[in-house]
């Protein structure tokens, strides 16, 4: 089996297109959670729940274990709700994000209500949109621009990978640790993590 050496990423945001692994597996074994890697092949993100899937608070670290964001599931609510707290955040009691399932006219959720910046006084909106498959969605802002983009993983050849092979494609100048928090609420309201 290959060793998994760590390397830190100097920054969260690049000025270019970010194109990223994500495999909904953790690497600890008999352990729930997913890895990330980025497009060299290292790890960048990593989730580790140990013997919970789908707990109600989740933790985003990078290789070395540092946990970026405290992902927390708030009881008490009828349609759900998430919020994502920055552990170096300038306020820690208030989250980073906050994320609300939106029904339809059926009552299945349709889309996801995401609010960012809460603990800076910079809220700023975005949508996370639920594609055709339970492992598809698009997280646009609240111009309407797409600034992450989450599928399955097709290789070079054409080959569609497994369900719990993903790509995130994260637009210039949006915080990778951010759109990997809202995809960790994506996966934890589809059951995938």
């Amino acid at each position: 089996m290959a060793k998994v050496y760590p390397h830190t990423l100097s920054s969260s945001t690049s000025s270019k297109q970010e194109v990223f692994t994500v495999w909904m597996k953790s690497l600890i074994l008999h352990s729930h959670g997913c890895t990330v890697f980025n497009s060299s092949g290292r790890v960048v993100y990593r989730v580790d729940n140990y013997n919970h899937k789908c707990s109600s608070q989740v933790f985003l670290m990078d290789i070395t274990g540092k946990v970026l964001f405290t992902i927390v599931k708030k009881k008490f609510t009828v349609l759900g709700r998430w919020e994502g707290y920055r552990v170096s955040g300038t306020d820690k009691r208030k989250p980073g994000f906050r994320v609300r399932k939106k029904l339809g006219i059926l009552g299945a959720y349709t889309h996801l209500e995401v609010v960012v910046g809460l603990d800076v006084n910079q809220p700023c909106q975005y949508t996370m949109e639920n594609q055709s498959c339970k492992s598809s969605c698009k997280i646009i802002d609240n111009f309407g621009g797409l600034v992450a983009e989450v599928k399955r993983k097709i290789t070079t050849s054409g080959v569609i990978l497994g369900e719990d092979v993903l790509t995130m494609v994260v637009e210039p100048y949006m915080d990778h640790s951010l759109a990997m928090g809202l995809l960790l609420v994506f996966g934890l309201i589809n059951n995938k993590l």
